[in-house]
């Protein structure tokens, strides 16, 4: 069975940004996908699910068009609440994210622009809490 993490930004560049940066760290260990906005996202889990394959974390932008990332964390949270959540955003308020910290057991924040050492850091994080 393959360990996935799921990226989840409607910035292109952003999600290869992310993926190369963790490729970079943990090679073949896992698998990367990558998802421009909560609907691509959704076929994804669904894929993996069927090929039983295992989420172990998602990497989800906070700001995108049609749903945002703390709604597509409450939701995936509902259906899934093993899989390890981190959401990134330039800009968010401190209530928004205590309030989604206590809904959908929130594992980490990223600030964009984020470093490649905070961002393995908190993969390292969550994956240690998986174990």
């Amino acid at each position: 069975m393959s360990k996935v993490i799921l990226f989840v930004d409607d910035e292109q560049i952003i999600l290869m940004s992310l993926k190369s940066q963790l490729k970079k760290h943990f090679g073949n260990e896992y698998r990367y996908e990558t998802a421009q906005n909560t609907e691509e996202a959704w076929s994804i889990i669904e894929e993996l699910a069927d090929e039983n394959s295992n989420i172990v974390i998602i990497v989800c932008d906070w700001l995108m068009p049609n749903q945002r990332g703390d709604e597509f964390l409450r939701d995936v949270h509902r259906n899934h609440p093993s899989i390890k959540k981190i959401i990134i955003s330039g800009h968010i308020d401190e209530n928004s994210l205590n309030q989604l910290k206590g809904e959908v057991n929130l594992h980490g924040f990223l600030n964009k622009p984020w470093s490649e050492a905070d961002l393995i850091k908190k993969i390292e994080d969550a994956i240690t809490k998986i174990a």
